[in-house]
This record gives structure tokens, C-alpha cells and sequence, in this order.
């Protein structure tokens, strides 16, 4: 969205122009989605706390200021939300590297028989590769899981991001320098992906069905539909080469919110929170 018509956009939203803000909260819900997916783990609780997050873009917009771009601002809004939440599945059992480290290691996977019902054990293979690498991501506590995935996976310039979380460009370097290394030590010592790992995701696909990790029934990554980061957010090369371990989650897909997402925007625009963006509007000229 270029700054012009963003700007035109925004203020005609604000003015009450109802396809106005759909369409803002349409250009903005993919990347919500995409940063709520991996912020918290699973599709569900995505689809929810992407919902709250456009909530909150609705009703604030009228204190955007364009002194940024508006990807930056709902950015800023989303990690906000997403780092105080405390919904989703892994709220309520977090994950460390630890536990993580100690279930790979526990060799369980080789008591577990052929549960795949028929499926093909390629595509479960994905399915499960798919929804680890989001639950590996958990293991960080938020603020780092935050930093790692706008600079990995979204690549963002890191001035940007460093605006988002309030550092400067050179502390939000070195920050994510750590968290990549420490993400990295994990992934060369147990994930498979990083070519020295212990875990192999299709020796694991029946032990992940066995605890309900991935359902043979539903290939829920699979049923979404993929597009590239560059679609979601305008990005650039980061200010660091990206080091081999880093590019397993750079090279994960990004998804097209789910359709259910398009609907519940025109659901917000019914509620009280249309009125809000009107009514802040004014309280603002008043």
C-alpha cells in the first residue's frame, strides 16, 4: 500500500467510509495473522487473537499519526497484544527448550505402531514439520520470540524493528544475534531440517498423531492457503547474513488468513467498534 493511498485511506475510514476501513483491515489481516501464528503456536488461537488485534486497529486509528508506515503501526499494536495475552494453548503449557530437548531425546516415537490411517506419510511428514516449527518457537520466552521472528522470518529492516520495540537499531541487532544463536545451538543438536539434528519428522509422524500434535484427518497447515512474506509486508534483506539454522524458519511459508477472518471484520464493523472509530475521530476535532 503505497503512503499516499494509505493516507487517503485512513482518512476516509475515519471519516465513516465503511469499504474505506474494510479494505484497510483487509490489507493489514494476513500479516496479523502470520505474526499471531507464530507468536503463539496454533491456527485457533491465531484466528482469535487476530480478531482482538484488528479490533484494536479499528478503534485506535484515529490515533495513527503516519509517522510510520501503517504496517509498522499495526506491528507495534499486534506484538503489543500478543505479548501480554495469555490465551492459547501454550499459556497454558508453555514450552522450554529443555522439555522439548527431553521428549526428542526420549526415543518414545519407537514403541508407537502405524497410525496414518491411509494418509500419505509424506504429507504428514509436512504437516508435522509445519506445526513444530511453530511450537519450537515457543520455547522462547515472548519478548525473544518476538524479536526472532520479525528479524527471521519476516525480515524486517531492522530499524523498523528496532521502532517496534522501542530499541535502537544496534541493541535490536545484538538482541537478535543471541536469540539466533541460541535458537541455532537447538536446532543443530536436535532438529533434523538443520542437517545434524537428531529429530526426523517422519520418523515422528505416528508418535505426533499418537499425542495429537497432527490429526490424519485434518491437515490443518495444509488446508491454508500459502503466499510469500513479500505479499504480507514489504521487507528487505536483513542488516545480518542469515546463518543456516535461521533459514529454516526464513524459508517456512507464510498463509493467506483463513476465510472465516474476511467475515468477522464485517462482524467488527457492526459492533460498537465502528461507532469508536467515528467517535474518536471526533472527540479528536472537538
Amino acid at each position: 500500500m503505497k503512503l499516499q493511498n494509505e493516507r487517503q485511506l485512513v482518512e476516509r475510514a475515519l471519516a465513516g467510509d465503511r469499504d474505506a476501513l474494510e479494505e484497510l483491515l483487509t490489507g493489514v489481516k494476513d500479516l496479523v495473522f502470520n505474526l499471531s501464528l507464530r507468536m503463539l503456536g496454533t491456527i485457533p488461537d491465531a484466528e482469535d487473537a487476530t480478531q482482538e488485534i484488528l479490533l484494536k486497529v479499528m478503534t485506535r486509528l484515529s490515533a495513527f499519526e503516519h509517522r510510520s508506515a501503517l504496517s509498522t503501526w499495526v506491528f507495534r499494536i499486534a506484538v503489543n497484544h500478543l505479548k501480554d495475552t495469555q490465551k492459547g494453548m501454550f499459556a497454558a503449557h508453555p514450552l522450554s527448550f529443555e522439555v522439548y530437548s527431553q521428549d526428542i531425546a526420549s526415543g518414545r516415537e519407537r514403541d508407537v505402531p502405524d497410525l496414518s490411517g491411509g494418509v500419505d506419510r509424506e504429507l504428514l511428514a509436512r504437516e508435522l514439520k509445519l506445526s513444530c516449527s511453530n511450537a519450537m518457537l515457543q520455547c522462547l520466552d515472548r519478548d525473544s520470540r518476538a524479536i526472532y521472528i520479525l528479524g527471521t522470518m519476516f525480515r524486517l529492516d531492522s530499524r523498523v524493528a528496532a521502532e517496534i520495540f522501542g530499541l535502537s537499531p544496534e541493541a535490536y541487532r545484538q538482541r537478535l544475534s543471541r536469540i539466533r544463536r541460541r535458537m541455532g545451538d537447538f536446532l543443530k543438536e536436535y532438529c533434523g531440517l538443520s542437517g545434524t539434528g537428531t529429530c526426523s519428522c517422519a520418523r515422528r509422524v505416528d508418535y505426533a498423531i499418537l499425542t495429537h500434535r497432527i490429526d490424519p484427518a485434518r491437515l490443518d497447515y495444509q488446508s491454508l492457503e500459502p503466499c510469500a512474506t513479500e505479499e504480507i509486508v514489504s521487507c528487505t534483506e536483513a542488516m545480518e547474513q542469515l546463518d543456516d539454522q535461521a533459514q529454516i524458519f526464513a524459508t517456512l511459508p507464510a498463509y493467506r488468513s483463513p476465510g472465516e477472518i474476511q467475515s468477522n471484520i464485517r462482524a467488527l464493523m457492526n459492533t460498537d467498534g465502528f461507532r469508536a472509530v467515528l467517535d474518536a475521530k471526533e472527540g479528536q476535532e472537538a
